[in-house]
């Protein structure tokens, strides 16, 4: 065999031999760069949010909970880090009532109690009330606390327990509850507009009509 005939049978050879290599080596690497990209847009990719036939009773509901703010000491997170009467002063819907509190000197006491349920008045709830009726309760402490011990119970209700239930208030008289689902009543006439607020020591349930012990 000729030098020339014998190179390009080698050459030959060699070229059979590496090619299949060459070639795996280049499917392996395409994989690699496929799959980074892939990997990533995926990982950007949100998981969709659980549909529920339902309203959930298990985080705050109502209409006026849309008013609540989303961040800060007024925001749902931010009220459960503190008391009751605390949380209720960074709410302004409940200014009024929070001033009320104030003047019977309460504050301390709802503070420092442990698993209350609070069904708090919103200022509209006070404002249905005459204003010369209201200044009158207003100056009288003796009245002023029978009447906001009288939103007080001594134990945190969860919304499946407003259902159909009395319950004991601080004031030593009865609330009754009735509804379903995300829509309750204290009293028969007092609305449940945001309810189960949490605080740090209480479970708030905001109304739109101040209740009245008998």
């Amino acid at each position: 065999m000729s030098t020339l005939r014998f190179l390009r049978t080698a050459l030959a050879v060699a070229t059979a031999a590496i090619l299949p290599f060459a070639l795996a080596a280049c499917s392996e690497s395409g994989k690699d760069s496929a799959a980074g990209p892939a990997a990533d847009s995926a990982g950007a990719v949100p998981t969709a949010p659980a549909v529920d036939g339902a309203p959930s009773t298990d985080k705050p509901f109502g209409p006026a909970c849309a008013g609540v703010p989303a961040t800060g000491a007024g925001s749902f997170d931010g009220m459960a880090k503190d008391p009751v009467a605390t949380a209720a002063s960074h709410n302004p819907a409940l200014s009024t009532l929070v001033a009320a509190v104030k003047q019977a000197g309460l504050v301390d006491t709802l503070n420092n109690a442990k698993d209350l349920t609070v069904f708090a008045p919103t200022n509209e709830a006070f404002a249905k009330i005459p204003k010369a009726d209201l200044d009158k309760v207003l100056a009288d402490k003796a009245m002023l606390t029978k009447i906001l011990t009288y939103h007080v119970v001594g134990q945190r209700l969860a919304p499946q327990q407003l259902e159909s239930g009395s319950f004991d208030t601080l004031e030593k008289d009865q609330v009754t509850t009735a509804g379903s689902g995300t829509s309750y009543q204290v009293n028969g006439a007092s609305h449940v507009v945001c309810g189960n607020v949490p605080t740090a020591n209480a479970t708030v349930y905001i109304v739109d009509t101040v209740l009245m012990p008998k």
